[in-house]
């Protein structure tokens, strides 16, 4: 029966792998910024969470026991990583763009970055800096 944990183990290896090779050709060859984001926050997030299994399903068929860090690393990084990407997404909408260059949503409302309350944010405070497009 070891056999079949080793197989998974192994696969889920491979994947984790094959997870974090495609999260850091995003982040070097997709053209802008938002779309660069796409590849640390989610491919590479699946990669290193695929190694975190992989490792908690080793410790556990081979020595007996479950690995509580990991496990506590997995959901760590699996709650962090998506809102550090809406964050450096939001930060590049203030301090890349202005508010009417960007495309209205289609229901109407404003940009929820933009909304009431914004004006109180340190994003929005941000000093005006030159764009690299002037």
């Amino acid at each position: 029966m070891i056999w079949l944990a080793d197989i998974l183990i192994a696969f889920l290896l491979v994947a984790g792998g094959f997870f974090g090779l495609v999260g850091a050709w995003g982040l070097v060859r997709l053209p802008d910024m938002m779309t660069r984001l796409h590849g640390p926050t989610k491919a590479a997030t699946l990669g290193v969470g695929s190694v975190l299994i992989a490792s908690i399903a080793y410790f556990w068929t081979h020595h007996g026991q479950l690995s509580w860090h990991e496990l506590l690393i997995a959901l760590f990084v699996f709650m962090t990583s998506p809102i550090t990407g809406l964050y450096v997404g939001k930060a590049h909408m203030h301090l890349s763009w202005k508010r009417s260059e960007l495309p209205q949503p289609p229901s109407g409302a404003d940009w929820a970055t933009y909304g009431r309350g914004a004006e109180t944010s340190p994003i929005v405070q941000a000093p005006d800096q030159p764009r690299a497009s002037e």
